[in-house]
């Protein structure tokens, strides 16, 4: 109880310290929006706890597995979290949501049109991802092959998924289906409804055919601007790990030994991406690594991403993955917990001073009977565990802040208020009629 009565006070006396929020009401339609470096919901700002359910979809095509949706999702806000990352694509293979460029599996699709209502059910919001870097679930691979077998296209790299216009055409015309679309369980085209946080054009974008970082630069630009002409209603972010590129040569000594052809801050700086990303995979970056090396790897790799954000991008930043692998060799919780903390109080401390980070969502929320799906990194809220409990201690924090920055606004808007009712009963308002 100490503990959250200092945090009220320090928060606040920080508050007005530092930054001010000039915080309007919005009307309330329940869309996440941005206000230079955070992100505002119904006129707040808006701190949010998350996690990444790949598999959400996919499981939702049954009927009869929907259960583990629900499941997953009431153990997600049971534990306060708020906001869930997952895939709108399946191309080609097993189960396929796009089955050839153009044509659909229905099924497919109304299962993630209950995930979206479901969502909405328990207040969670979504950032739903279009396509994949990697071939899990078809990915560029997919399309490029498409375009190879269906076209007659000569191409010799998968990253030619950037480049080709009829590849091109083939992912422009999924965005289009998918914002388009209208969800069999709501009613509502998901272009028009709130319970999507964001769009992400790509998970992981990755072009290591141009190191230089241009082909990625010109293909976030593109898609970027045709997001926005379908979807103005959503926030765009581009599905970046946050490797710095040739823009700032100085920031490249902190990546791991990758070179991938992206550019964090040419690519967040591009006008229609709202906000940043960054994954954060000490574990598999840094395998040569002791703990200690991966934390401090971790520390110094999240102080220059949330820098960046606040100072040379001017925009919100997400952790947008994070995790430890049980399989890792040495594993403990202890190491885990150590993890999540070290990225949580990063968080928590940003928010806390006004800064960028905005929260995490950690890889990845499993729950009873998905063991299949577990790549290590699976975390089941529902079976007791420390991690689960750290999990919901930040939850909680980041919902303090939430409740803090919402009654200073309430309180500004009812002062405003009442001052505009007493400039109107002593004239302020002559020779127009008084509203209230």
């Amino acid at each position: 109880m100490k503990h959250f009565v200092l945090f009220f006070l320090l928060a606040i006396l920080v508050h007005q310290e530092y930054y001010c929020f000039n915080v309007e009401a919005s009307g309330g339609d329940g869309f996440v929006r941005t206000r230079g470096i955070h992100f505002m919901l119904n006129g707040n700002p808006y701190y949010a706890n998350g996690f990444n359910a790949y598999w959400l979809m996919y499981t939702a095509a049954d009927p009869s597995q929907r259960f583990k949706v629900s499941n997953a999702f009431h153990e997600a806000t049971s534990h306060g979290l708020t906001v869930a990352r997952t895939w709108a694509f399946s191309d080609g293979g097993y189960s396929p949501l796009q089955y050839s460029p153009g044509f659909y599996n229905e099924q497919m699709f109304k299962g993630l049109d209950f995930v979206i209502a479901e969502a909405r059910k328990h207040g969670i919001k979504l950032i739903l991802s279009l396509v994949n870097n990697y071939e899990s679930f078809g990915g560029k691979k997919q399309y490029v092959n498409w375009a190879r077998s269906n076209n007659g296209q000569y191409l010799t790299s998968d990253d030619d998924f950037f480049r080709n216009p009829v590849v091109k055409g083939f992912y422009i015309n999924h965005v289009k289906t998918v914002l388009n679309r209208y969800n069999s369980f709501t009613g509502i085209h998901y272009k028009d409804d709130s319970t999507i946080m964001a769009w992400e054009l790509m998970n992981e974008p990755r072009c290591t055919s141009d190191p230089s970082g241009r082909t990625i630069q010109a293909w976030i630009t593109e898609m970027a601007s045709l997001v926005k002409s379908i979807d103005r209603n959503h926030l765009l972010e581009a599905g970046l790990e946050g490797f710095y590129g040739q823009s700032t040569p100085q920031r490249t000594q902190l990546n791991p030994a990758l070179n991938i052809g992206t550019d964090f801050i040419a690519n967040n700086r591009i006008p229609d991406i709202d906000f940043a990303t960054v994954h954060c995979y000490p574990d598999q970056w840094e395998q040569n690594s002791n703990e200690q090396d991966q934390l401090a790897f971790l520390n110094n790799w999240l102080n220059a991403h949330f820098l960046d954000a606040q100072y040379a991008l001017k925009k919100p930043i997400l952790v947008a993955e994070f995790g430890k692998s049980f399989k890792d060799s040495g594993y403990s919780t202890y190491q885990r917990d150590q993890l999540f903390n070290t990225v949580y109080y990063k968080i928590y401390a940003s928010a806390k001073r006004g800064g960028p980070a905005s929260g995490a969502m950690f890889w990845q929320l499993l729950t009873e009977g998905m063991e299949s799906f577990d790549d290590g990194y699976g975390i089941t809220l529902g079976q007791s565990s420390s991690t689960a409990n750290v999990i919901a201690q930040q939850s909680h924090k980041l919902y303090l802040i939430r409740k803090i920055y919402a009654r200073i606004a309430n309180e500004r808007r009812w002062k405003r208020a009442r001052g505009n009712r007493r400039s109107s009963r002593f004239g302020g308002n002559r020779g127009g009629q008084i509203g209230f």
